[in-house]
């Protein structure tokens, strides 16, 4: 009986930090970014997005025959291409929007 009690209680505080977790994680949009979040930042974000860019351009063309055909070219550009390449190159370094 008293594990049964221990596991509701972990299980209640796990949940609760779970639902509560973006609220505390998230900094108030008037901070400037640490110099954690920056280097975070430069050296994981940055690459994965970097890479996120090269697959979305890929799948374009690859895509391209059939997006042309279905007439929207120009919203899978902005999907696949666009969109990843302003999060690499036109965001603030350590910024989150």
């Amino acid at each position: 009986m008293n594990r049964t009690i221990t596991k509701i209680l972990g299980s209640a505080a796990l949940a609760f930090m779970l639902i509560a977790q973006p609220t505390v994680a998230a900094p108030s949009s008037q901070q400037q970014p640490s110099a954690i979040e920056m280097g975070a930042d430069m050296f994981i974000a940055r690459p994965v997005q970097l890479a996120s860019t090269v697959v979305g351009a890929a799948v374009f063309i690859v895509s391209l025959p059939f997006t042309v055909l279905g007439d929207n070219v120009g919203q899978a550009g902005k999907t696949l291409v666009v969109a990843p390449a302003k999060a690499t190159f036109a965001r603030c370094l350590g910024c989150t929007r």
